[in-house]
């Protein structure tokens, strides 16, 4: 259950990444090649995250799409700005990247929006690690979509939270 603190932590959270500043001096301080390589919130809320990545030059591979690992970027961010929401909301909990599985059906050119629809099962898996002070992993899926809306990539993130001691 989540307190009146927590939620005006998780909503302060989300205010911050939503401003294109501060979320420029983030990338610029916490992901250099996030912010290189275009990465944008387009949506966040405790339930669903969108982030885009463009094709462009610092994006592109030799077969003129963008390069899986800007693909893979993307990707991780939309779950992982829904992790780092719920971890602000209480006592530190650690998370880290433990897996990823992608399969890619389409070429990746334009602008390609991934979205996790993983919200709720990170916030339980965090609410569930800081009861009982044991790690929890979760499978997060982060779908890349192009301007057509036909799915380019599909990844699983999967994420290890654990209650910090």
């Amino acid at each position: 259950m989540t307190s009146t603190s927590d939620n005006a932590r998780l909503e302060k959270f989300r205010r911050d990444i939503s401003n294109p500043l501060k979320l420029k001096l983030f990338m610029l301080r916490r992901l250099p090649m996030a912010y290189l390589a275009g990465l944008r919130v387009a949506e966040l809320t405790a339930e669903r995250a969108t982030v885009t990545v463009p094709y462009k030059y610092l994006t592109q591979n030799p077969f003129r799409s963008i390069y899986f690992a800007c693909l893979s970027m993307a990707a991780e961010l939309a779950s992982g700005l829904l992790s780092m929401m719920h971890v602000q909301a209480g006592p530190p909990v650690s998370m880290l990247v433990v897996g990823l599985e992608a399969d890619f059906s389409k070429k990746a050119v334009g602008l390609i929006r991934f979205t996790s629809t993983d919200g709720a099962a990170i916030g339980q898996a965090i609410a569930e690690s800081r009861a009982t002070g044991e790690g929890r992993t979760v499978v997060c899926t982060s779908t890349g979509l192009d301007a057509a809306g036909d799915v380019v990539a599909v990844f699983r993130i999967t994420w290890s939270f654990r209650a910090k001691k």
